[in-house]
């Protein structure tokens, strides 16, 4: 197996005993199918599904969770305490250090990470709506090289993008994702670079991707 960097196979043992999906996803994702760090990362980026959230909660009892959805300040460091979260939600697992850590009595992480939550309809992960962009969950995940289930480099490179927002909240590419972008796009296979481009012409038809993506 190839070597795994601490920080991912830190959440990994945490992320043990688990009983629902749960993947990498973002720049460690990249990284994962790289096979080697690219770059540095300021956490580590786990997808959960959104109804399983409470198990997540109870998976970390006893650790600060702070946790963002439409009804919380995007700053609020107030920890959370299991209430339900509609989407866009988010929950940090913070490093003591970071600005979002508040409480000394609760386990902090060694290595910040947070959970992304997702939809998913039966057995399909639901990236966007309008238009809708989905996959099954086994045909978007697989295990990498790490033996972590990492969300696929075109699905990784799909969020990267933007393209589960609409355009107008998209905003313009952070620099690391161009890179990330960069990094991955020699190895996308045919297929892969087939549905990215096909996925990003339905959600934002003016994508600057889209042009490498046909070449």
């Amino acid at each position: 197996m190839a070597s795994v960097p601490e920080a991912v196979r830190y959440v990994a043992d945490l992320m043990a005993g688990f009983r629902h999906p749960w993947f990498l996803c973002g720049g460690w994702a990249v990284d994962a199918w790289l096979g080697y760090q690219s770059r540095d990362h300021g956490d580590v980026d786990i997808v959960v599904f959104h109804d399983d959230q409470r198990a997540v909660f109870d998976h970390l009892d006893g650790w600060e969770l702070i946790a963002h959805d439409p009804h919380v300040p995007d700053d609020t460091n107030e920890p959370w305490d299991g209430r339900h979260l509609d989407l866009p939600a988010h929950i940090h697992v913070p490093h003591p250090r970071s600005t979002l850590a508040s409480s000394s009595a609760r386990f902090n992480a060694e290595f910040e990470f947070e959970f992304l939550l997702n939809e998913r309809s039966t057995d399909e992960w639901v990236l966007a709506h309008e238009p809708r962009v989905a996959l099954p969950i086994g045909h978007a995940v697989k295990q990498s090289a790490w033996q972590i289930p990492t969300a696929l480099p075109e699905i990784a490179l799909f969020y990267k993008a933007g393209g589960h927002l609409a355009p107008a909240e998209a905003g313009d590419l952070r620099p690391h994702d161009e890179l990330d972008f960069l990094a991955l796009l020699p190895i996308l296979t045919t297929s892969q670079r087939t549905w990215l481009r096909d996925a990003l012409t339905l959600t934002h038809p003016a994508h600057p991707w889209l042009t490498q993506l046909a070449n």
